[in-house]
């Protein structure tokens, strides 16, 4: 229930966002069309394209669409397939509980950089999405990992 409903809101976050994109890049081809220069579309459509991207990201990893190699997966069936997802989410734990720490030093370090064109926002609130993303993806994969021991666990008992 919880995994739902974190996915929902970080899908919602990644489509807001996908708005502002799509808005700012709009906003900036109807300006240029007139002849006048907006000057901090660019900037926002960037910044919102990358939080668009790095939600979407991390909802692909709980839906398991990431990037993946199948050929083993296709071949394993029963308990070889669920050790096989195991040992391949906790690597991509191991990856993500590691970048989610150096995130957060990148966070801190860049947090009182401003943005060139909108110098009153902090460029933190971009970096932000790095640690928001692989937390989720921890969470996610979490999930997953104990999702599959139960599921080895009742294999067991049943036979």
């Amino acid at each position: 229930m919880f995994i739902r409903l974190l996915e929902k809101i970080q899908l919602s976050i990644g489509v807001i966002f996908l708005v502002i994109f799509f808005i700012a890049i709009l906003i900036q081809v109807i300006s240029r069309y007139l002849g006048i220069s907006i000057i901090w579309t660019e900037e926002v459509a960037t910044n919102a394209f990358i939080w668009a991207v790095f939600m979407g990201a991390a909802v692909m990893v709980n839906r398991k669409d990431h990037f993946n190699f199948d050929l083993l997966s296709k071949l394993f069936k029963g308990k070889k397939r669920l050790t096989l997802s195991i040992v391949n989410d906790s690597i991509l734990l191991i990856f993500c509980a590691a970048l989610f720490f150096y995130s957060l030093t990148a966070l801190t370090s860049f947090w009182n950089y401003n943005w060139v064109t909108l110098p009153m926002i902090k460029m933190g609130y971009v970096w932000l999405a790095l640690p928001v993303m692989t937390m989720t993806m921890v969470i996610y994969l979490v999930a997953h990992i104990v999702g599959n021991v139960k599921q080895m666990m009742v294999g067991e008992g049943s036979v």
